[in-house]
């Protein structure tokens, strides 16, 4: 429990300003020194209430003024930079990704060949007049970048010839490429990556279209999202039913709304809240994606999920955080909860107990080293889960004991910040600690958590769906493109190439899954 001052501060602003004066002219009277101990021990009290609400204005004030990353090296940087002195004055690998990108990864762009207008192989050299040129098997690389709209309109203007005696106008045909459709298919794949994939909403596009010169209304870009997200709901389909099958299912939500529902809702009824969950299912060596949005929490979609299960196969391994609504009561999953939520609890309060949230900070940076060998080494589920029996159960037996110690001996408040933080870690001990005893079994929830940011970018930027169907369009494009992202596919090209086969995708919906698709 937070201190209580001894006694309640009473001080006026008279007071407090001519206490100030006495501070600064180094004259203090005898009276003033209970007063500065009062105001101490209010600071002291303050500075609980604050920790024990959560670090609530901590929270606040990295929401407004942006957290640093929760990376050790950074945490370790500000508490103990004597801990990581070595490894800051070795220099750091560079990650891959940082820095300018290679001509290579601009795999959209055209190429254009350049050949020099005067030179060619096996002439003499212009400078020594000796030698002879020859082509490098290298060519001079230079990448030039220039601005368009994202769907750009072409205007095809085509000659009339009207008969003079009957009538009868002849007009030359379109191009192939071109078709009778004003939108074409690639223009409605634009539209669900610009309003789905990057959180664009439509009214920010049809300014961005009309300041290019290339006007399309809001109205109409919805019109045809609608009707193509009607078109593809074969393709989300087969998505379920696959994902249904995962031996992995990672399972969080968040927040949001749609305006049809505040409206129409019971006003009595228990369920008030609106989510979108995200899920991602490991089937075979797939990850597919899912987005649900509605009054159903986590644990309630999973359970929809679920019901498309085949009898034959066993309970999976489902990762979550520890809150109730992500499990189901209906089906039996392997439940492992998140490592890095567990984390987080000594992040928050890391200022305030510094020695004994870098312990555990220290001991799960070297659980994740781990799992990166393990990794790295491309280890089967079994061999990954021997490696951590071997490297990871003495390090997590240590911690829990060093947690149970802190409590049973008393050497830490119960409720205060960190006694919460070690509560939390020994009440969901087991489930923590399940990648210890299953194979394949995830160390967190990171990638669900990645991949709810779609809803979330939509919901900062659009703030709401106007109807469930529009939240329908949103999840089924949402989760095709990020099942392509995570197959390495470009959801352009995919969501162009299922349009371009919409008929024949009703015939058999799994042969258009992202990992079908082959480019050209």
């Amino acid at each position: 429990m937070p201190i209580k001052p001894e006694k309640k501060l009473a001080i006026t602003g008279k007071q407090l300003k001519a206490l100030q004066k006495r501070i600064k002219a180094r004259t203090l009277a005898e009276g003033d020194y209970d007063i500065l101990q009062g105001m101490a021990e209010t600071i002291e009290c303050l500075a609980q209430a604050v920790e024990e609400k959560d670090t609530s204005l901590g929270r606040l004030c990295k929401y407004l003024l942006g957290a640093p990353t929760e990376t050790a090296r950074n945490l370790l940087k500000k508490i103990a930079p004597e801990k990581i002195e070595e490894k800051i004055k070795a220099p750091a690998a560079k990650h891959a990704g940082h820095g300018r990108k290679p001509a290579a990864a601009y795999t959209g762009g055209s190429k254009v060949s350049i050949g020099h207008p005067v030179l060619k192989s096996g002439d003499h050299c212009p400078g020594c007049e000796k030698g002879k040129v020859y082509e490098l098997a290298l060519p001079s690389v230079h990448v030039h970048i220039t601005g368009q709209a994202p769907l750009a309109a072409t205007v095809y203007e085509r000659s009339r010839l009207r008969c003079n005696l009957c009538g009868q106008i002849y007009t030359p045909d379109l191009p192939e490429h071109v078709g009778d459709q004003k939108h074409d298919e690639s223009a409605a794949a634009m539209l669900a990556l610009l309003k789905y994939g990057c959180g664009l909403p439509l009214n920010r596009i049809e300014k961005l279209q009309g300041h290019l010169g290339h006007p399309l209304a809001a109205s109409t870009q919805w019109d045809i999202l609608d009707a193509t997200a009607i078109s593809l709901s074969p393709v989300l389909d087969a998505h379920i039913e696959l994902a249904a099958q995962g031996s992995i299912i990672h399972n969080d939500d968040t927040t949001m709304k749609i305006l049809d529902f505040f409206k129409n809702q019971d006003p009595e009824g228990k369920r008030k809240g609106i989510f979108t969950t995200g899920i991602i299912s490991l089937w075979q060596e797939h990850k597919i994606a899912l987005f649900m949005t509605g009054n159903r929490h986590a644990g309630e979609n999973l359970a929809q999920l679920l019901k498309k299960r085949s009898a034959q196969l066993g309970a999976p391994i489902q990762m979550c955080d520890a809150l109730s609504r992500n499990t189901s009561k209906e089906f039996e999953t392997i439940v492992s909860n998140c490592l890095v939520h567990a984390r987080r609890q000594f992040v928050d309060i890391i200022d305030s107990f510094p020695d004994e949230c870098i312990h555990v900070i220290e001991t799960m940076r070297e659980i994740y080293k781990n799992d990166t060998i393990t990794k790295e080494h491309s280890m089967s589920a079994d061999q990954r889960l021997i490696y951590h029996q071997q490297h990871s159960k003495p390090l997590m037996d240590q911690l829990h004991q060093w947690c149970k110690k802190q409590l049973d001996e008393k050497l830490v408040e119960p409720n205060c910040g960190l006694g919460k933080a070690i509560k939390y870690l020994l009440n969901h001990w087991e489930k923590l600690t399940r990648f210890l005893k299953v194979p394949g079994a995830p160390l967190d929830n990171n990638i669900c958590e990645r991949g709810l940011k779609y809803a979330i970018i939509h919901r900062k930027n659009s703030l709401f769906y106007r109807s469930r169907r529009g939240a329908y369009a949103g999840d089924l494009f949402m989760s095709l493109i990020h099942t392509c992202q995570l197959a390495g596919v470009n959801p352009l090209e995919y969501l162009t190439w299922l349009l371009k086969n919409i008929q024949l995708i009703p015939n058999d919906p799994f042969e258009y899954l992202p990992w079908k698709y082959q480019p050209g």
